[in-house]
């Protein structure tokens, strides 16, 4: 497979990549910044200079030309402000929606967050971070053309993977190391029977690819 990822420079879509190439999928991540290129490179990516806040979702699609799945692993990042979550969290993400459907690319997982709700109240930067991706997951899933999938993370610690999550539409908070985000992208790529599922994500005891099968089966 052909895999493009949005915010291929991020913590987890490095360690998605570095998961992907070595399962021989062709790997592209876009990227803001050209100085990141080598990162990906040295992950086995393809890199491709893009910044979704900016572009037009023709030249969105001309990156996801001739991919069989996009993820969107984007986002603006701890310290950012309200109007970059709107711009980044839901704006690019719907781009990169809308982009994909464009380029004919039908498989789309996005990485959302626990608590995303286009409804969510309250005025800090968290809570407008929460609307956002709510608001993203919402469209994303509405969108006719796409096959996709919401991935919402429990909160993220650089700690070892163990490959042991629980991973279910709901599972109450708690933590999960990146490691075991990527690995568990990496399964749901592959996993189309998971496709218009929200599943949550924290740390468990059932190994990743078990936990995404038994999930798309349960939906």
């Amino acid at each position: 497979m052909r895999i493009v990822i949005a915010g291929g420079h991020g913590q987890i879509a490095l360690r998605l990549e570095r998961l992907l190439a070595a399962r021989d999928h062709e790997v592209a991540g876009i990227i803001r910044k050209p100085e990141q290129a080598e990162d990906l490179r040295k992950a086995g990516a393809e890199a491709v200079v893009l910044d979704l806040e900016s572009a037009s979702v023709e030249e969105a699609a001309a990156a996801l030309e001739g991919a069989d799945a996009a993820v969107f692993a984007a986002g603006a990042g701890p310290g950012s402000t309200t109007e970059r979550k709107d711009t980044v969290d839901r704006g690019a993400a719907v781009l990169f929606a809308d982009a994909a459907q464009r380029a004919g690319v039908r498989r789309y997982v996005i990485v959302s967050s626990m608590g995303a709700d286009p409804d969510h109240e309250g005025d800090d930067v968290f809570d407008h971070y929460l609307r956002a991706k709510g608001a993203a997951d919402v469209y994303v899933l509405s969108k006719q053309g796409l096959d996709a999938t919401v991935l919402r993370p429990g909160m993220l610690t650089n700690d070892a993977g163990t490959g042991l999550v629980n991973l279910a539409p709901s599972t109450g908070r708690g933590p999960v190391p990146r490691d075991d985000v990527a690995a568990t992208l990496a399964e749901l790529v592959e996993t189309p029977a998971t496709v218009g599922l929200t599943l949550e994500l924290i740390s468990g005891t059932v190994p990743v690819a078990e936990a995404v099968r038994g999930s798309g089966s349960a939906g």
